[in-house]
């Protein structure tokens, strides 16, 4: 009774504080906003930061999501006691978590576009956004233990530090987006120069059980000369800049990687099984076009008994098969001769396979252009093989091209080998070795 009458006055409190605040010019709310930020730039070693990638970090992360979305009324209880979406089971989704002493305290996820889409395209039109050059990656699942939420950012800033890096050093992200209740789009307004995808606020948005939401977007590739701007010249404590920019927390555990993958898949099949048969039937809801694209990423047999069945034909599915587990970003260059001389073209490489590859290019590259194809595949792994230019896709974002590659070399057949086969980010090193001793090279 008397911790019920004291949630009460506290949600009061909480209420005609905030009412307060919006009688103020907007101006002046934001400054009140950055006056509050408290970053530790040396916080002690009981705080981690990484990816959640073991069945137990997972659970605990979507324990911690669903009572505070329970708490805020963004989800009705669960039987399981967990949060779970049908995105988390995607590899271009990677959970971040904050743990103290072990013990998982925040955490939030990272939605790359997917076979899925946004959960936020539902109600919020993307498409100024996707016209800008460069990906997008939705924040979602934003929570943190209420032990920790009057701390002065203790948990919230360095998992915010840790997404700003993550998003522009791993996940090959230049735009955010994401939907919030009205009452925190402020927050992402004055700390982080959100702007709004549009005026109107969303009277009911399904993803958080028909609440209220408003969308936003932020440009990574702009946001660093805002916040040298604004927070440039503040102390340390307060330097937003400096802090999301120049220092490094030893706390942060970045993944490891051997090639240039551009996602972290930590999904096994057993964790599949665990997560989305058995502890929840978040599978149940989806529709069989959706189940197919699950069946076409995780094509490996460790998923197939526990991905869901579909009435669909054998036709479908195949069509569907071009959906990796591993997306790329791979330095190249294609030294092509030319009247004695030669000629030198810029590329990217997304896709690989054992006979080519798909690769952007901002110069026009004919069809039918042959020559040496150089790919940095990893730090310090290189391939060169010989490649023909086959066809040209024209897209919003650009141009790709697709190469056939004559005969794969022991790098490229390694790296191949290992993004099919690879369950998680954590296969990659020992499949790519391993794929090198069956040729005897």
């Amino acid at each position: 009774m008397k911790r019920s009458l004291r949630s009460a006055v506290k949600k009061l409190l909480h209420q005609a504080a905030r009412a307060a605040l919006s009688l103020l010019p907007r101006d002046w709310r934001f400054a009140l906003f950055r006056a509050m930020v408290e970053c530790d730039p040396a916080p002690g070693p009981a705080l981690e930061l990484k990816i959640a990638d073991t069945q137990d970090e997972l659970e605990a992360c979507f324990r911690l999501l669903h009572d505070a979305y329970v708490a805020s009324g963004f989800m009705q209880p669960h039987p399981s006691g967990l949060r779970v979406t049908p995105y988390h089971a995607l590899p271009t989704t990677t959970t971040l978590c904050a743990k103290v002493d072990g013990r998982v305290v925040g955490t939030m996820s990272l939605i790359r576009e997917g076979v899925f889409g946004f959960p936020l395209q539902s109600v919020f039109d993307l498409g100024a956004v996707r016209a800008k050059e460069g990906r997008i990656a939705e924040i979602s699942a934003l929570a943190v233990h209420p032990d920790f939420r009057k701390t002065g950012g203790r948990i919230l800033f360095p998992l915010m530090k840790f997404m700003y890096e993550y998003c522009t050093e791993y996940f090959d992200t230049r735009h955010l987006v994401i939907a919030v209740n009205p009452n925190k789009i402020e927050m992402y307004e004055s700390l982080l120069f959100f702007e709004r995808l549009q005026a109107n606020v969303v009277d009911r948005y399904d993803f958080a059980n028909g609440a209220p939401a408003v969308g936003a977007t932020l440009d990574l590739a702009l946001a660093r000369d805002r916040f040298k701007q604004v927070y440039g010249h503040k102390r340390e404590r307060k330097n937003l800049y400096r802090y999301f920019v120049e220092t490094r927390l030893p706390n942060i555990r970045a993944p490891g990687r051997r090639y240039h993958t551009t996602n972290d898949p930590v999904m096994t099949g057993a964790m599949i099984d665990y997560f989305f048969n058995r502890k929840t039937q978040v599978f149940d809801a989806l529709d069989d076009r959706r189940k197919l694209l699950l069946r076409s990423i995780y094509d490996l047999d460790d998923y197939q008994p526990v991905l869901p069945r579909t009435t669909e034909s054998s036709r479908q599915r195949e069509a569907l098969r071009q959906h990796q587990r591993y997306s790329i970003n791979c330095p190249a260059r294609l030294k092509v001769s030319s009247y004695g001389g030669s000629v030198e073209f810029e590329l990217v490489v997304v896709e690989m396979s054992m006979g080519g590859c798909q690769a952007e290019c901002r110069t026009p590259l004919p069809e039918g252009t042959r020559g040496a194809l150089v790919v940095e595949l990893g730090e310090g792994l290189r391939s060169v093989v010989e490649a023909v230019a086959v066809r040209r896709t024209a897209t919003a974002a650009g141009a790709y091209y697709g190469l056939r590659v004559q005969q794969p070399d022991v790098a490229w057949f390694a790296c191949v080998h290992a993004l099919q086969l690879g369950q998680t980010h954590a296969d990659l090193e020992p499949l790519s070795i391993a794929a090198t001793e069956p040729m005897g090279l």
